[in-house]
């Protein structure tokens, strides 16, 4: 009777401890997210130092109308000094596409040297746990950046990822984006800063072969 009390008050014991450190990681990640912004108008906004300050160790990026536009008229201005310095700070990236010109995103892939997969069929979660697999971090490690609420936000919420909007890199809207894009999309700020972009580069690079 002893030895059945003493093993019930073990197997007690370990559960409140199980359930404590669960709900302390919890508050941790709820925490987490409060210090990271919900939105910035692009990546360049985006302060590094303030991932890295609170235990962030990878980044799965959004592609268009976060780094390219849709149409390819447009660069997100600094967004690869950006990428290049979040790096050198330690940060592991990871791109997500659900663009279906997979010579686009391979370009990219290869021009950022990052790692992508395309189509990632955002918000799904399969390619957001390939990402963190391949990141070797877990979900409260990583941050998800991207222009859609029902693509990448809503996938980073599924996952258990932070998430960061940015502002949508002005492109040609598709008929959903007409009706809907207000409420799922960041509209990007008039007179901000705007790079343009020649897509010819694709059509001489090897890439696409």
């Amino acid at each position: 009777m002893v030895n059945f009390t003493s093993n019930l008050s073990k197997i007690f014991n370990s559960f409140s401890a199980g359930f404590t450190y669960f709900q302390g990681r919890k508050r941790q990640s709820s925490h987490t997210a409060h210090k990271l912004p919900r939105r910035a108008y692009t990546l360049a906004n985006i302060e590094i130092d303030r991932l890295t300050n609170i235990g962030m160790r990878g980044v799965i990026l959004d592609l268009d109308n976060t780094i390219v536009s849709e149409d390819d008229h447009y660069l997100s201005p600094k967004a690869e000094d950006w990428i290049r310095q979040a790096k050198l700070a330690g940060l592991s990236f990871f791109i997500l596409s659900n663009g279906k010109r997979y010579y686009r995103v391979r370009y990219w892939s290869e021009r950022l040297q990052i790692p992508a997969i395309s189509p990632a069929k955002k918000p799904f979660p399969q390619s957001f746990r390939k990402a963190m697999t391949s990141m070797q971090l877990p979900a409260n490690k990583v941050v998800v950046i991207g222009d859609s609420l029902h693509t990448d936000v809503m996938g980073a919420r599924l996952c258990g990822c932070s998430c960061i909007q940015v502002a949508t890199l002005p492109h040609p809207p598709r008929w959903w984006e007409i009706i809907a894009g207000k409420w799922v999309q960041q509209p990007y700020p008039k007179g901000h800063e705007l790079w343009g972009f020649d897509p010819v580069f694709y059509r001489n690079s090897s890439n696409i072969y």
